[in-house]
């Protein structure tokens, strides 16, 4: 009887196991792929976890965006400045002894996040055996949360996304427990939800959704009793100031960081320039103040546009990286079946903060990211949904279909979902590490062209992306605002700019003819490099910054890597 009890309890254990060793191999794949950070985000996080396991603290030497810095030109421009402005501190935390034990490797930066990031498939099963789902739904959850969709290679980044995904789905899970009387688990969100907030500001939402699971459970209670039928115990109050206290516990050293450095709980958003910007030009203009009043006074026409504009991009951003296109209706259809479902009642509660926050209050910002960092945590659950629906779907077919076992028709359809699923995972991976190479070979390409013009380790690098400039040169750097040519200039004189980077496919409007040969500015000498492109046009361009007419930098050069200049 023993033996038998162990068995059962290895082959049960394997499978929580398994997944996490396959979500962990896709993860070092990944890595091993692509090891560096790629984008805006991942640079940023890794550059201020290298700023702390140095000594040198929360700090970095070049400006992402103005809004770091108050939204304007400061009245003493100084490089490095204190960072995390606006930012969360948690991806470049877990980086820290990793970095410590490694070194300062691409690889050190990218194994927590590989590892973290692993537990989502074990604990997509977890919670699908916890809801009743289907064994084939429960694995089929684990492997898709393993290797989710157009998602993937973002998995492995040095980002929010895996930290976000693990933390938000331990804390719904948590959520559904405490709706089975489980008052201790829901004391326990509060933990999961600071470090949530602390992954991303927008994990109060999280705390939101659970604090409407604790109104529900005490409403749903009251409504048994009346009836005089039976409910599960209401979530007590003991259990709510808990959760409260625990999160309140978690974010206190950081916002009290804040208040210190910036005067702010949240620096960013007291700028206006995060809330109240009409458009994604304005968050990174140093001219004008946005405020509630100018963004309400953009008319009610605009207002409506833009949000029902970024509630829609939401979407289809979900259905295209999450859903994978295929999978997104049948998550929906799953929503339906599961909608009196208590085990699914807090990620659906967070799907609709999630998405009405998106609408609603940072429609703006939803194409550059901002809603599929919070999306992805939406992944696991859905994946459970989407399953259910592809089992209900064929068992509807299979009664119009005698010869059908509908349990059998089920695991396969399952399991061709899932393989078309991951098919088309590779194949995106493929097209955006290539992307991201690009960009790589490119920016290192700058940092050679620097060097072979005797450029100094602390000389200013002006450009869009100064977080990647600032990894793969070392060069400090400043961004170029997305304001007139004349406010370019002043910020390129506060911060001592000595060099201006650009890429046609990231430029501001005002320096983007620079490219073309034309409307040079006086203070911006001729290239010292340039990459042509496949249309003969030039792509890139590296251009020393002169201040004075006798910088002999901006005397005639010889470019390397590119035409004569």
């Amino acid at each position: 009887m023993r033996i038998a009890r162990s068995r059962s309890f290895s082959r049960f254990l394997g499978l929580p196991l398994g997944l996490f060793a396959l979500a962990l191999g896709v993860r070092v794949l990944l890595v091993l792929l692509y090891t560096d950070p790629a984008y805006v985000d991942s640079y940023y996080y890794v550059n201020v976890a290298r700023s702390l396991s140095s000594g040198h603290g929360f700090s970095v030497d070049f400006i992402w965006t103005f809004v770091d810095v108050g939204g304007h030109l400061p009245v003493h421009p100084v490089l490095p400045i204190p960072s995390n402005a606006h930012w969360m501190p948690l991806a470049s935390l877990v980086q820290v002894p990793f970095i410590i034990l490694l070194g300062a490797t691409a690889f050190a930066s990218a194994l927590p996040f590989a590892l973290i990031g692993a537990l989502a498939a074990p604990l997509t099963w977890g919670f699908a055996r916890q809801a009743g789902c289907r064994p084939a739904v429960a694995l089929g959850g684990g492997i898709l949360a393993a290797v989710p969709a157009a998602l993937t290679p973002f998995m492995a980044q040095p980002d929010n996304f895996a930290l976000f995904q693990v933390l938000v789905l331990a804390a719904l899970w948590l959520g559904a427990r405490a709706l089975r009387g489980d008052a201790r688990a829901f004391a326990a969100t509060g933990i999961l939800v600071g470090l949530a907030t602390l992954a991303r500001n927008d994990g109060v939402l999280v705390g939101a959704a659970l604090a409407l699971v604790w109104t529900w459970s005490r409403l749903r209670s009251r409504r048994a009793k009346a009836a005089g039928v039976e409910a599960p115990p209401p979530l007590p109050v003991w259990a709510a100031i808990v959760a409260t206290g625990l999160f309140l516990a978690v974010m206190a050293p950081w916002e009290a960081r804040q208040l210190a450095v910036f005067g702010s709980l949240s620096p960013s958003s007291s700028t206006g320039r995060i809330l109240f910007i009409r458009s994604i030009d304005e968050l990174n203009s140093i001219t004008g103040t946005p405020t509630l009043a100018s963004f309400l006074g953009q008319g009610i026409g605009p207002l409506i546009a833009s949000r029902i504009t970024g509630f829609v991009q939401a979407i289809v951003i979900f259905c295209v990286l999450v859903g994978g296109i295929l999978l997104a209706p049948f998550m929906v259809a799953g929503a339906w079946l599961r909608r009196h479902s208590a085990d699914f009642l807090p990620f659906f509660l967070y799907t609709g903060l999630l998405f009405a926050f998106s609408g609603l209050v940072s429609a703006v910002h939803v194409p550059n990211g901002t809603f599929i960092h919070s999306g992805a945590a939406l992944a696991p659950q859905a994946y459970l949904l989407a399953l259910e629906a592809v089992i209900a779907f064929v068992a509807w077919i299979a009664r119009h279909r005698p010869s059908w076992n509908a349990e059998s028709a089920g695991r396969v359809f399952v399991g061709g979902m899932i393989g078309i699923t991951l098919i088309g995972a590779v194949y995106f991976t493929g097209n955006v590490h290539d992307t991201w190479g690009h960009e790589r070979d490119l920016d290192q390409a700058v940092g050679a062209a620097l060097g072979a013009h005797g450029a100094a380790l602390d000389d200013v690098v002006m450009s869009l992306d100064t977080g990647a400039i600032k990894y793969w040169t070392g060069h400090p750097g400043v961004v170029a605002p997305n304001d007139p040519i004349t406010t370019i200039e002043s910020a390129a004189r506060a911060y001592d700019a000595r060099w201006l980077y650009l890429e046609r496919s990231d430029s501001v409007p005002a320096l983007g003819p620079i490219l073309d040969g034309g409307g040079r500015p006086g203070w911006v000498g001729p290239p010292v490099w340039t990459e042509t492109g496949p249309t003969a046009t030039t792509d890139a361009g590296l251009y020393p910054i002169c201040f004075s007419t006798s910088d002999p930098r901006c005397t005639v050069l010889t470019s390397i890597g590119g035409r004569r200049s």
